[in-house]
């Protein structure tokens, strides 16, 4: 496996909390996020020869609840059309973008997630509102089947 026979693997996961401090955190008042989401149209644009307005897109997320994970968009101010690499893609008025999921969990959810992916989580630390975990994981055992 990745992590070797003897390996290990120390990974951090947001945890669930209310929608209200999700969508606080991802439409921050200071724009951080939406700079950070807006830069993927700046990247198309330099990397891909595009020609994204950004001024013509909004950054918006969105917390999913029955998919426990926060949607990032970048939303169409105008209908307009983009072009990327010579092709023509038209836009609506209001269209989004998805541009990431973060995924939320809890305990239970992650240590299903680690099971799925060979790891049993050994050790867990919260912060002391639980709204960030770390996890030490370590690879399952193997069992050999003779043959």
């Amino acid at each position: 496996g990745v992590a070797g026979q003897n390996g290990a693997l120390l990974l951090g996961a947001d945890l669930h909390k209310d929608s209200a401090t999700l969508e606080a955190a991802y439409n921050d008042s200071a724009g951080v996020t939406a700079r950070f989401n807006l830069n993927l149209l700046a990247r198309i644009n330099r990397e891909l020869g595009a020609d994204f307005e950004l001024a013509k897109f909004r950054h918006r997320a969105i917390y999913n609840r029955e998919a426990q994970r926060i949607e990032m968009y970048l939303i169409s101010n105008a209908e307009q059309v983009v072009t990327i690499d010579g092709e023509r893609i038209p836009f609506r008025q209001s269209e989004r973008i998805l541009t990431e999921y973060s995924h939320k969990y809890d305990l239970e959810s992650f240590e299903q997630l680690a099971s799925e992916a060979g790891f049993a989580v050994r050790e867990t630390w919260k912060d002391p509102k639980e709204h960030f975990g770390v996890f030490f994981l370590e690879p399952k055992a193997v069992k050999n089947n003779p043959s």
